[in-house]
Parts: C-alpha cells; sequence; structure tokens
C-alpha cells in the first residue's frame, strides 16, 4: 500500500486513526510493515495488502478458488464484456468518477475492480478472504487503489466516508446478510450511493436448485478436496453439458440442474476451453461456500427501506437479484450542525 492511504484506515474496534511502520518499502509503497491504533493493537501489512483478519476463515474457500482462476473472469481473458457490462449496467454510474471515493466490498481477483478503477475515483477495495493476493497481481499497483483484507462487520474506515459503495456476489455469502447490508449502508456519505446483488429466493432458483439439495454435504468438505471432487465431475461430464445445451428452451438449465455451469449463452462467442474453465470455476463456487444465503425481492426491498435509502429499486439482474439506491442528503439543520 501507499503509506500516504493509511489516512483512509481507522481502527476496526474504536474508529480511531492508524499509523504505519513499514520494514520493507518497494517502488514507494509498503511491502511489509504493520498499521497501529495508539492503545498497543496492530495489524499487519503482508504483501503490500494490511491483513485486518485473522488466517483461515470461513471464506477460505474463495481464497482457493481466486488463486487458481485470478483470470478466468476478467473480460479480456474471457473475450468479452460481462464484468464491465455487471458494474455499469446496474449501478448506472458515470464512468468518469475522478474525485470520488468508492468502496468495493468483496473485490475476489479484482474483475469488478479493474472497471471501478478505470472511472479515475480513489478505490477502496477489500475482501474477507486471500483472493487479495489475486487482486493484488491483477490491479494492487494501479494509483488509485488502497487494498485491503478485512471483515464486513468490522470494516477499518470511518463511517459515511465513501461517495459509493459496491457489492457484487457478496451478500449471500456472509453469516447473517442483512447485517453485512447495514455495515455497507453506514459507510456512504449523505448524498452518496449504494449497488448490490443477493441471490434469489424462489420456486426455481432455490427450493427445486439442485445446488441446495447437496450443498449441506459438500459445503463440509475440505476446499481442495471438493475442488478436485468438482475437476473430477467436469471432466467426465462435460461431453454430455456440451450435447445437452444443444436442447432447444430446456437444455442450458438441464445442465445448471446436473450442477454444470453452462455459460454457452451468456458467452456466445467464448471458446470450448473457455466455458469450461468457467463452469469448473462456478460448480465449485456453487458447491463450496459455507454460507450461501437467497433473499426473496420483498425481503431485498424491506432491507433497504429499514435502512431509510431513497430511489430504491429492486430487480432481477444476472445472479438473482440487483439493487441501486441513494443515501439522504444532508438537511439543512446538519450542515448547520457542523457549521
Amino acid at each position: 500500500m501507499k503509506p500516504e492511504f493509511v489516512s483512509y484506515l481507522r481502527c476496526p474496534k474504536t474508529g480511531s486513526p492508524l499509523t504505519i511502520e513499514i520494514t520493507e518499502e518497494v517502488n514507494g509503497r509498503a511491502k511489509t510493515g504493520s498499521l497501529h491504533n495508539g492503545s498497543g493493537d496492530s495489524w499487519p501489512i503482508i504483501d503490500f495488502v494490511p491483513r485486518f483478519v485473522e488466517k483461515g476463515n470461513y471464506a477460505d474457500n474463495f481464497g482457493l478458488e481466486w488463486k487458481i482462476h485470478a483470470r478466468t473472469q476478467f473480460d479480456a481473458d474471457a473475450g468479452h464484456k460481462m464484468s464491465e457490462n455487471r458494474v455499469f449496467g446496474v449501478t448506472g454510474w458515470n464512468r468518469d468518477l475522478k474525485g470520488d471515493i468508492i468502496l468495493e466490498a468483496g473485490s475476489g481477483s479484482g474483475r469488478f475492480t479493474e472497471h471501478l478503477l478505470a472511472t479515475g475515483a480513489m478505490v477502496i477495495s477489500f475482501d474477507y478472504s486471500d483472493a487479495v493476493a489475486s487482486n493484488m497481481a491483477n490491479n494492487g499497483m494501479h494509483e488509485n487503489l488502497l487494498l485491503l483484507q478485512a471483515n464486513i462487520y468490522e470494516m477499518p474506515f470511518e463511517n459515511a466516508s465513501f461517495d459509493k459503495v459496491f457489492c457484487f456476489g457478496v451478500l449471500q455469502h456472509t453469516p447473517d446478510p442483512q447485517a453485512s447490508f447495514k455495515s455497507l449502508v453506514k459507510m456512504i456519505k449523505p448524498g452518496g450511493k449504494i449497488a448490490t446483488d443477493v441471490y434469489l429466493k424462489s420456486l426455481m432458483r432455490f427450493y427445486l436448485n439442485t445446488r441446495y439439495w447437496v450443498r449441506p454435504i459438500t459445503r463440509k468438505v475440505a476446499p481442495k478436496k471438493l475442488y478436485q471432487w468438482c475437476k473430477t465431475y467436469i471432466n467426465v461430464m462435460w461431453p454430455l453439458a456440451r450435447l445437452i445445451r444443444k436442447i432447444p428452451v430446456i437444455g442450458e438449465a438441464l445442465d445448471w440442474r446436473l450442477l454444470i455451469a453452462d455459460y454457452a449463452a451468456q458467452m456466445p462467442d467464448a471458446d470450448d476451453a473457455t466455458l469450461k474453465e468457467w463452469a469448473l470455476l462456478d460448480t465449485f463456487d456453487m458447491l463450496s461456500p459455507a454460507f450461501d444465503i437467497p433473499q426473496t425481492a420483498a425481503t431485498y426491498q424491506r432491507w433497504h427501506e429499514a435502512a431509510s435509502l431513497e430511489n430504491i429499486w429492486v430487480r432481477r439482474g444476472p445472479n438473482g437479484l440487483v439493487a441501486t439506491a441513494d443515501a439522504p442528503a444532508e438537511t439543512t439543520n446538519d450542515k448547520a450542525e457542523k457549521g
């Protein structure tokens, strides 16, 4: 991290400012060192990334998958614009956000991070897992990126300090999705914006979805072992999956019911090797998380209303449900109190 970026960080326990102690510096960045709150607590900087969580947690499966598939879902590598389209198609945000500070909660290997950085905004991105190592390799040297490993329930930031908050592919994989959402809302500046998504809880997506029938078993398997199981399964089933997807109307859905993540319809120009790699990644992603808690549209709407957000728009999206909303602007009384 850049030493000066310590100004964006706060003690996750007390909210007090932190100081930085650098033990190894490379090209003006702290590669190793520590952060201190002045009360005896400290957090290490490892390989340029501040670490506010203990090694080993419920998101270890994500650390593994993004280490193996660090570039799989990047637009340039897969030959499409799925990530770019999800960022701007869902958020509706301007592509020029210079001067803004964006919080990205749950970065994975950085497929969305690169598009947020392309806006010119300052991007502060964290993940609970060691996926931050892959994001560091992909985006870490960008001038406007502060990357860290942190807990969504104890974020090391000052409340109401971000112009925009972005969180895709994360909420359903936390122990308490609504509490996670509330934590994010606290980070938005008055008048700022938030964009999130969550898996949809419906008859077809949840109750009749094969993944939820087998997950009680697979989520208890060690990530490395489960990944090997998934790899063997995809290798064996892939020739059949290619045939099944040709069945009119229901072919792709049948592949997914067979726990083969088939993206042929979403990526019509992708070659077979790319589709197979995505299938392995997402099949593992379906079966491995410790938590997978989808929501109904009505519940998701209530979260936003309970948080007193404005301009709430909840709708179907690429991964289930997506939502955008605004934090209320400061009132005249608020401004007067500050003045």
